[in-house]
């Protein structure tokens, strides 16, 4: 009888991106993913010690294809945006493993280029040695925000968006002005959270980032 086929590891995390395209990191899992290999879980074990561990490595694989290519220009606030847009774009594509990302890191190969990248731009700021770990810290955990929820609201269907515009509308344009009177005094002029998500990702960033500049010595 022939034995079940050995799955190399980069055959086992392309398999994981696929399941995590129609799937959450919540209901993934490695029982799952055996399964659709047609192989048992324990065989996965002998690549990866956990479930974490496997989907930490399949974040890292979004942040290798980011930074594949890369090459650092403009000063230190333009790298940052230019490797933000990166990282959203790549998450963009595989908007299930943004969130995955957010929560779990990741510690291989991709995740030090990206760290590397920030932490050499926050040194050409000028900002003094001692500043940057927490202004690193400070930003990755922004950047992990925003592209977790831009790339939430890409697998939205068009059906569940139209319905979500339509019960906005209602929400806002119908609230009554005693019980909501701000709401009701802007109510022509609140966006939808949907709406513009780039540009207030960039004007979110660049805020921050100015923030820190106007802290440099």
């Amino acid at each position: 009888m022939a034995g079940r086929r050995r799955w190399s590891t980069e055959e086992i995390l392309d398999a994981a991106a696929e399941l995590l395209r129609t799937s959450d990191a919540e209901s993934f899992s490695v029982r799952k993913l055996a399964a659709v290999l047609g192989t048992d879980s324990s065989s996965l074990y002998r690549h990866f010690r956990n479930k974490t561990e496997l989907l930490r490595a399949v974040a890292d694989r979004i942040l290798m294809a980011a930074m594949d290519g890369y090459h650092p220009e403009g000063d230190w606030k333009q790298r940052i945006t230019a490797l933000a847009l990166r990282l959203g774009e790549a998450f963009g594509r595989q908007p299930q493993l943004a969130a995955v990302w957010g929560r779990y890191a990741s510690s291989g190969t991709g995740s030090r280029l990206v760290m590397e990248e920030v932490l050499q731009a926050l040194r050409a700021s000028g900002l003094p040695d001692e500043e940057i770990p927490a202004r690193y810290h400070r930003i990755v955990i922004l950047l992990a925000a925003l592209i977790a929820s831009e790339a939430g609201v890409s697998t939205i269907t068009p059906e569940e968006y139209e319905q979500g515009m339509e019960l906005f509308r209602v929400a806002v344009l119908g609230a009554d002005p005693e019980r909501f009177p701000a709401l009701s005094h802007f109510a022509r002029d609140v966006r939808p959270l949907g709406v513009d998500r780039r540009a207030a990702f960039e004007d979110i960033l660049a805020a921050h980032l100015a923030h820190i500049e106007a802290g440099i010595p």
